[in-house]
């Protein structure tokens, strides 16, 4: 089963929880035990797994991204002037693999399953695929 959420970021740079729209999909499913791929068809945003308890993880985060890849360099030459981006979504990767076991993810205590913007505001899709097994 495939399910596309459609997002919509408000910065240039956030990350946004999307636990819970993934538990949906996953219920949707009904299946009981397999894995669940979050996949974001996007060059300049990703998907990761992180601490979901104190936003302040979020903004760190953020913060050292953009201090190892800045918005403006000199030796940028992308014509759309949005490298940072591109590289900053490479960093973090287009996608996960979550484990569904007994109709549920199993995520760490404090994990959350987040959509990382890096080139925002826009309207992103992202999908789960849900496979039994």
């Amino acid at each position: 089963m495939l399910y596309k959420q459609s997002i919509q970021t408000n910065h240039r740079d956030e990350m946004l929880d999307i636990t819970s729209h993934v538990k949906e999909s996953i219920r949707k499913s009904g299946v009981p035990n397999g894995v669940a791929y979050v996949y974001c068809a996007h060059t300049t945003a990703g998907i990761t797994i992180n601490e979901n308890a104190d936003p302040d993880v979020k903004h760190d985060m953020l913060m050292k991204l953009d201090e190892v890849y800045p918005w403006n360099h000199v030796k940028y030459k992308h014509a759309e002037g949005n490298s940072a981006s591109h590289l900053k979504a490479s960093t973090v990767g287009s996608s996960q693999v979550l484990i569904i076991e007994n109709g549920d993810v199993i995520l760490g205590t404090w994990q959350g399953v987040y959509f990382c913007e890096f080139d925002g505001p826009r309207t992103r899709n992202y999908y789960v695929k849900v496979l039994e097994g």
